[in-house]
């Protein structure tokens, strides 16, 4: 079986920036990867994170119509629900690998959802979170 690749908000954030440069290029060929390949896993955060910061956040912003379809589209690929176990989980990742609690919940749905890698710049590449491995996108390109 495939690997499953967590994907954290700001690799969704980069591909919507166009005053990213590279990193917009890097993470539209992660995006374009994860969707031929069937292999992207997010969760409700990363929706509801993605939807306030192009709408909020992101200059120029996205509007509001073309953020919603993009989040009902992202839909499809199953996004963990949070749930009492994912907090708890995320708790003892907190605890244990003294991250934030929001990375730590992040770190939390990949893991329950399986995912052996866990796409994303905010935590350390390399880093080893019980079996699901924190992989810079901006440092790799998408398996061939």
């Amino acid at each position: 079986m495939s690997d499953l690749y967590f994907v954290d908000t700001n690799i969704f954030v980069y591909r919507r920036d166009r005053n990213a440069g590279e990193k917009q290029r890097a993470a539209d060929a992660w995006i374009r990867f994860l969707w031929r390949s069937e292999r992207g896993r997010i969760s409700t955060q990363v929706l509801s994170e993605y939807y306030v910061t192009v709408t909020q956040k992101l200059i120029p912003g996205l509007p509001r119509e073309q953020a919603r379809a993009e989040v009902v589209e992202l839909s499809s690929w199953g996004p963990l629900p949070l749930s009492v176990a994912v907090v708890i989980r995320a708790l003892e990742i907190q605890d244990r690998f003294q991250l934030s609690y929001w990375d730590s919940l992040i770190a939390a749905a990949a893991q329950v959802s399986g995912c052996r890698v866990l796409l994303s710049e905010d935590l350390q590449d390399g880093l080893d979170i019980e079996g699901t491995v924190v992989q810079n996108p901006f440092l790799y390109a998408p398996p061939a």
